[in-house]
């Protein structure tokens, strides 16, 4: 449905959540390395379970990569930094969501790229500095299958 993308994740029970999360929603997950840890099933058992199996992960290098392999033609941002509320954001089936690690954020390049099509921000309390991100991630995805009317999904 969607392609998730975690630039350098460090947590290895958040990527296991957030690959629990893609295997129920139909999504595609993308790992821009350096990983904080290694793929392994030690690392991811207790929150991804058995789903690693029914998702497809892929796998870049880097970031330019990401770029080179994936061959998109815009992606949205999503970041503390977002000027744009994701309720002023459509988002499309096939669309690709990028997140940052889980203590810098998306780095600048990722902000300002030229296929960054949009940077999106969840809303928080004021002075709240961030959200886990496999909680960010699950927000984003189900604001998206909503404006998509959950189409695959029963």
């Amino acid at each position: 449905m969607f392609n998730i993308v975690l630039h350098q994740p460090e947590i290895p029970p958040n990527t296991g959540n957030i690959i629990r999360l893609c295997a129920n929603t139909g999504s595609k997950l993308h790992l821009i390395h350096p990983l904080g840890f290694v793929m392994s099933k030690k690392n991811l058992e207790r929150a991804a379970l058995d789903y690693v199996e029914g998702v497809e992960i892929i796998h870049h290098k880097n970031f330019e990569a990401f770029l080179k392999t994936t061959q998109l033609r815009s992606y949205y941002s999503v970041s503390t930094k977002g000027e744009s509320m994701m309720k002023d954001t459509s988002i499309k089936a096939g669309d690709y969501l990028m997140f940052g690690s889980e203590t810098k954020g998306l780095p600048k390049e990722c902000l300002t790229h030229k296929k960054c099509q949009k940077v999106i921000r969840i809303p928080m309390a004021d002075g709240s500095r961030s959200l886990n991100l496999s909680n960010s991630v699950a927000i984003i995805v189900y604001y998206a299958l909503g404006q998509n009317d959950f189409i695959g999904l029963s």
